[in-house]
């Protein structure tokens, strides 16, 4: 069974909607891809993908969007466990060593 699913773009919160598999487990919507997982397109077969690669504005999107990609990402397991994977740092988050100002 199928449901649409509603999700905000982490850019700029517009909102995209996909016809998706009612038991597949959402894990986060990140605006940069999550280490180790592996995206299909929103407009692809993704039930056996880790998640889905947005970009904001496409056809599944209400309104014009800002045109940056953004990441849905499932719950994935491995070994019975669920991965927390490492989320990257975005350039204007990570730390500044640059002591000489």
């Amino acid at each position: 069974m199928t449901v649409p699913v509603r999700y905000y773009c982490p850019h700029c919160g517009a909102i995209a909607t996909l016809q998706r598999d009612a038991r597949l487990a959402d894990k986060s919507v990140t605006a940069d891809p999550l280490d180790g997982w592996e995206y299909a397109n929103a407009y692809d077969e993704f039930e056996d993908a880790d998640g889905v690669e947005l970009v904001c504005g496409a056809s599944e999107t209400d309104g014009d969007g800002c045109g940056e990609l953004y990441y849905l990402n499932f719950v994935r397991y491995e070994r019975g466990e669920e991965l927390d994977p490492d989320v990257p740092l975005r350039p204007e988050d990570a730390p500044n060593f640059d002591f000489r100002t």
